[in-house]
This record gives C-alpha cells, sequence and structure tokens, in this order.
C-alpha cells in the first residue's frame, strides 16, 4: 500500500473483531508478531502489524525523512486512515511503542495504546534516565552492522539466561537498512521527536504500559515515576520471565494481558 508516497507492507490476522495495529521495535519487522497474529488473539480481533519503510517486506524510504520520529509517526496513522481502522488499539514495542506515542496526536479515533520497551521522553536529554546503560543500544543506531553487533543487538532483547533463540532477531537486524538506523540516531540526537511525556499525560483514552521483569535496556524506575493519568490497572504490568521482547518471552502470558486490555478499552 502506498502512503505519502511511500509503499509499506502489513500482515493481517484472519480475525474480524475490534483492529489492533502492531508496530515493530528498531531493526525488526512485523514477523515479531506472528505468534500473537497466529493465535487466539489474531483469531479474535483483526490485528495489522506494519512494516516500516527499510524493514521486513517493506522497501528503503524514498524521502530520507521517513527514518525519524515524526516521519514514521505520520506513516502510521497514514496507513490507519487508509486501512479505515477507527478506534483500533494501537500495539508498540520498543521504538514501535515511541511511534505510537508521536502518532497519537493524528491517529482516527484510538482507543487505546499499549507500549513496552518503551520508555516515553520530553528531551533527548531523558533519554540517560529512561533507559538502563547498556553499550548494546548504540547498534540500533548504527548504519552498517555486523554479524557480531548484530547478535550482540539481539541478546540485549531477552532477560539474563534467556533460551530463546537470537536468529529471528539477528535476521530482521541484518536485512534491515542501514540508512533506517542512521537517520533515526541523526534525527533523536537533534531532538526531532515530540514531547512524549505531555502525550501521554494528556490522553483520554487508555495507555497500557507494559515491561518484562529481567529487562536490560529500559529503567521500570523510570517507567514507574511518569504521571500518565489513563495508566491501565493504575500501574505498570509486569512479565515475569521477560526481558525487552516479552511478545516472544512469554508469549501466552503476553496475550492475555494484551486480550484483558484492548477487552478494557470498551
Amino acid at each position: 500500500m502506498a502512503v505519502d508516497g511511500q509503499t509499506v507492507a502489513y500482515r493481517e490476522s484472519a480475525g474480524s473483531g475490534r483492529p489492533v495495529v502492531f508496530v515493530h521495535g528498531n531493526s525488526s519487522s512485523s514477523k515479531t508478531w506472528l505468534p500473537l497474529l497466529g493465535g487466539d488473539l489474531g483469531r479474535k480481533y483483526r490485528c495489522v502489524a506494519v512494516d516500516l519503510p527499510g524493514h521486513g517486506d517493506s522497501p528503503p524510504a524514498t524521502d530520507p525523512d521517513v527514518y525519524s520520529m515524526p516521519g514514521y509517526g505520520s506513516l502510521v496513522a497514514g496507513l490507519a486512515t487508509a486501512l479505515g481502522l477507527e478506534r483500533a488499539v494501537y500495539v508498540g514495542w520498543s521504538l514501535g511503542g515511541h511511534i505510537a506515542i508521536e502518532a497519537a496526536p493524528g491517529l482516527p479515533e484510538p482507543a487505546g495504546i499499549a507500549v513496552f520497551g518503551t520508555p516515553p521522553v520530553s528531551d533527548p536529554a531523558g533519554l540517560a534516565t529512561a533507559f538502563l546503560p547498556n553499550p548494546a543500544v548504540a547498534v540500533g543506531f548504527t548504519p552498517d552492522v555486523a554479524a557480531e553487533q548484530a547478535r550482540e543487538y539481539a541478546a540485549s532483547f531477552l532477560a539474563p539466561g534467556s533460551a530463546l533463540p537470537l536468529d529471528a532477531f539477528e535476521a530482521d537486524i541484518l536485512a534491515t537498512d542501514g540508512a533506517a538506523r542512521g537517520g533515526l540516531g541523526a534525527s533523536i540526537a537533534a531532538g526531532r521527536f515530540a514531547d512524549e511525556v505531555a502525550i501521554v499525560s494528556a490522553l483520554t483514552v487508555p495507555v497500557a504500559v507494559l515491561h518484562g521483569a529481567g529487562e536490560q535496556l529500559v529503567s521500570l524506575d523510570y517507567l514507574r515515576q511518569l504521571d500518565i493519568p489513563t495508566l491501565w490497572r493504575g500501574e505498570v504490568q509486569i512479565v515475569e520471565g521477560a526481558g525487552h521482547a516479552p511478545h516472544l518471552e512469554q508469549t501466552a502470558a503476553f496475550a492475555t494481558l494484551l486480550d484483558a486490555f484492548i477487552d478494557d478499552c470498551g
């Protein structure tokens, strides 16, 4: 599908219920959502998982500015509008969560937003407290990534000691357009992203914040001090036995939480 002059690939589940839009993380793809799209959640809801430009089956961006928070946010909002996904619930993992928040003001009547691996920040200075000091983070903004770096980055997605294979993560990382990582890093360093704290503070729809107990990249203390008036269940939801990627490390528990959130969105 063409959105703002950019070809965007996406995949849909077999369900016909409320639309649920999934936005993957940095150097990932819609494939990361396959366990959910192919399970009970995907059979219950109309799940739509996007491939951001330069990721998965979407070609590289025709306009370099797409590789930025405003660019990605506009694209996701445009895709949802083009597909007629009114009253959808948006689910964002890591970068995908930041994109969902960035896109929120332009989304077609969202019913709720769920994020994980995503600490909303106000400005570049906030990144130092929102994220844990992990050297692997730098790989996500490095254009040319070697196989060893891809493995290091993939390992940071999981809880320490996790037995989940890294192959799928590594394949997506190495297949991603390097310009997407470089462009994103440059735009963030330049402060080209919205005040996400202000956005979540002003949202009137439910906001779910999920967090893997073994998270290696995001600070739980930071998440807990945020003021989110519509925070689902009034607190950050912890997924035991998972790190940065609970949708893959603890798929059943994650799906149960997400199903309950979608149901509570009315």
